[in-house]
């Protein structure tokens, strides 16, 4: 199955239901199933980051959910309303920022976050029963 490496808060935030947009500067033709990587990096959260999720607590450097890619756009179509009748929330989405937006639909978070390695771009995801043959 593929996966894709999003950095923290983002991978929560897709996996809790709050962001149904990922956003990349390169398309994919590949649209299916999609494990949610959680990485490492702590780049993308500011200072006070961490206590806002001291209930929940983020994930780092671990499979945190799936969804289904349904859609990948270019954000020029989606200002422009090409995909307003398809996707009517799109254009007003947070999380629309492009240049390229990654739709997701069937979102499922994991009930325990299962430790792995990610890697840059689509990759292989091998559930770690298989990885370790």
């Amino acid at each position: 199955m593929k996966a894709l490496t999003i950095c923290q808060p983002y991978a929560a935030l897709i996996v809790r239901g709050h962001k149904w947009v990922e956003n990349r500067t390169w398309p994919t033709a590949y649209r299916g199933q999609l494990i949610i990587h959680a990485g490492k990096s702590r780049e993308w959260l500011s200072g006070d980051e961490d206590q806002a999720y001291r209930d929940d607590p983020l994930e780092f450097g671990a499979v945190v959910g799936e969804a289904r890619l349904a859609d990948v756009l270019h954000m020029g179509h989606i200002q422009r309303g090409d995909y307003d009748a398809k996707y009517p929330w799109l254009k007003a989405h947070a999380h629309t920022e492009g240049p390229w937006c990654w739709v997701l639909q069937d979102i499922v978070r994991y009930a325990q976050p299962v430790p792995y390695k990610g890697a840059q771009g689509l990759w292989n995801f091998q559930p770690v029963a298989q990885a370790v043959q």
